[in-house]
């Protein structure tokens, strides 16, 4: 039905029907020879003004979307002109040819997802959005397995304004093409990386803390080659660093905890599980953090709260750490829960920590400790 000029009046009918009730009001009618306005001012769906047509499009999904842009040359180019966000996850065959026959017409689109349940894009598909999305800031490639560096180098080129980029599960992609995306692309906030054992090197990761300084989020889940070198090439690179998933990275130490520690204080959400290699060491960098950030360059005489400092660490799988030690973060960070319902504080496969507690758990239980009492 895409790019047809003669749409049939009773499917724009039935696209549109709720949608312009709701941004025209009753003086619209729907019916069934298309739109009709009081005073006889709209007599189509054509008629219909851009203004109009793109707070309607909107309300709708992106296949009504797509739809639409084959109505009318008119309408093509106004959705062209003011399209700004579109998702494709829907599409479970084919997705790469209908990448390549609407990126040339949605070239202002600043978002698009294209997560795959199974792997439908070639680098032709990205090549194309790099040759006409230059306003690209958010784009998921998520599971592309398809995708070869020629992919990160087009899109180096063509979407040097990008914020983030979700490649998790593209497992064909180097180093070496992710070190050239991040030398280009140096606005990225969030990057996701899960699962891209071979691109997310220590080499990589020099690249995106030398040039990548305002990173905020990076998901580097069970990419088991990084080490140390990378790890602290972000924490001394990107100081702005919020959320760090190094969840399954087993060659770690504490000299990435303790880098993160003394370079990053708005980090809020830590991921260590399976890093076995993290003792207390890292633990008592991370609760002294707390006290050596405590005067925040926002505060004006107000102290640490809730919302200051970690928010979420999962150490599970840590064997190596000792109850002490776990309840100095804890201590240190009111934001960090063990108590039921609020988990943030994650602790699954640490058996020897089962004595770790958050401030409102030990307050329940001297509260539940006191009922019982005043019971007897």
């Amino acid at each position: 039905m895409v790019g047809k000029e003669n749409l049939r009046t009773e499917d724009l009918n039935l696209c549109f029907e709720k949608p312009m009730m709701l941004v025209a009001g009753d003086g619209m009618d729907v019916g069934a020879k298309g739109v009709q306005m009081d005073g006889g001012v709209l007599a189509g769906w054509k008629d219909i003004p851009m203004e109009l047509l793109l707070q309607i499009l909107s309300l709708v999904d992106d296949r009504t979307v797509i739809v639409a842009s084959g109505v009318c040359r008119g309408w093509r180019d106004a959705i062209c002109f003011g399209l700004a966000h579109l998702s494709l996850s829907w599409c479970q065959k084919n997705m790469n040819n209908l990448v390549l026959s609407l990126a040339p017409k949605f070239a202002r689109l600043q978002n698009l997802i294209l997560r795959q349940d199974k792997p439908q894009l070639g680098d032709d598909a990205v090549e194309t959005i790099a040759s006409y999305c230059h306003d690209l800031q958010v784009l998921d490639l998520s599971k592309s397995f398809k995708l070869s560096d020629l992919s990160l180098y087009a899109l180096a080129h063509g979407c040097r304004d990008l914020k983030r980029l979700n490649i998790s599960g593209c497992t064909a992609f180097s180093d070496t093409a992710l070190a050239y995306l991040a030398s280009y692309c140096r606005k990225l906030k969030v990057l996701n990386l899960c699962g891209c054992v071979k691109a997310a090197s220590d080499t990589a990761l020099q690249a995106i803390g030398q040039y990548c300084n305002h990173l905020q989020s990076v998901n580097l889940g069970w990419c088991e080659n990084v080490t140390d070198v990378g790890v602290m090439s972000l924490a001394y690179g990107c100081p702005d660093l919020r959320i760090l998933d190094l969840c399954g990275c087993v060659l770690i130490t504490d000299d990435s905890v303790i880098a993160l520690a003394n370079m990053c204080p708005h980090l809020r959400s830590l991921g260590l599980y399976y890093c076995q290699n993290i003792t207390d060491r890292a633990m008592y960098s991370l609760a002294h953090s707390c006290i050596k950030n405590k005067p925040t360059k926002w505060g004006t005489g107000k102290g640490k709260n809730d919302d200051d400092g970690l928010r979420t660490l999962n150490i599970s799988q840590c064997t190596a750490l000792t109850p002490p030690a776990v309840q100095a973060v804890c201590d240190s960070f009111p934001a960090l829960h063990t108590c039921s319902g609020r988990h943030s504080l994650i602790m699954s496969g640490c058996l020897n920590l089962i004595s770790v507690h958050c401030a409102c758990a030990v307050q329940a239980h001297r509260a539940a400790t006191a009922f019982l009492h005043s019971a007897h």
